[in-house]
């Protein structure tokens, strides 16, 4: 639903800027290098855990309130106008789809579909119930993780900004991208 008053914004899937989606790929393949399982999950529920605090702050309309804010880095144009609630559901759909991704490189099997931005975006209805969901979408990441016994896979599934990823490259993704969105819901609740 639009209103008169929405910002006019790039549209849903329409990626970074080119010169810093270039450096996200060299900085996100340096990443890979250096890090490993038990480093991506401790930055997760780093992560995880900051989100925990910021939302504990949130009422019912506090976390419904849409918020222009300024673009961290690593997020989209059209993510630039949400809620707290709806950045929940935005984590939670992609935790869901990280780990069912994750789930299927562990077993060498190649997931049906494409990796998509468009296609991930938050219900603007999203409402302080989407909590114990992202909740569950944490946890659920996390225990194929830990359930997994390689991560290494030779079977790769591709994410539309860094190519072709095997399993331990979507839990690096994991990591870095619930840590954009801990800046965003720190800026939506500043209102900035």
């Amino acid at each position: 639903m639009s209103s008169p008053t929405e910002p006019k914004l790039a549209p849903p899937g329409a990626g970074l800027p080119l010169i810093e989606l270039f450096v996200a790929r060299i900085l996100f393949g340096m990443r890979l290098r250096r890090g490993n399982r038990d480093s991506f999950t401790a930055q997760f529920q780093r992560e995880r855990e900051a989100i925990r605090v910021l939302i504990r702050t949130c009422g019912e309309e506090s976390g419904a309130r849409r918020v222009l804010i300024r673009r961290p880095r690593g997020l989209e144009d059209s993510s630039r106008y949400w809620s707290v609630w709806m950045t929940l559901d935005h984590l939670r759909i992609v935790h869901q789809e990280i780990a069912r991704v994750i789930g299927a490189l562990t077993h060498g099997d190649r997931p049906p579909g494409r990796a998509s931005t468009a296609a991930v975006k938050p219900s603007p209805d999203a409402s302080s119930a989407v909590v114990a969901d992202y909740e569950q979408s944490c946890d659920a990441l996390i225990a194929i993780v830990n359930g997994a016994s390689q991560l290494n896979t030779m079977t790769r599934f591709t994410h539309p900004w860094f190519g072709p990823l095997n399993a331990a490259g979507w839990h690096a993704l994991a990591a870095g991208h619930i840590g954009i969105h801990r800046v965003q819901i720190e800026r939506i609740l500043q209102g900035r």
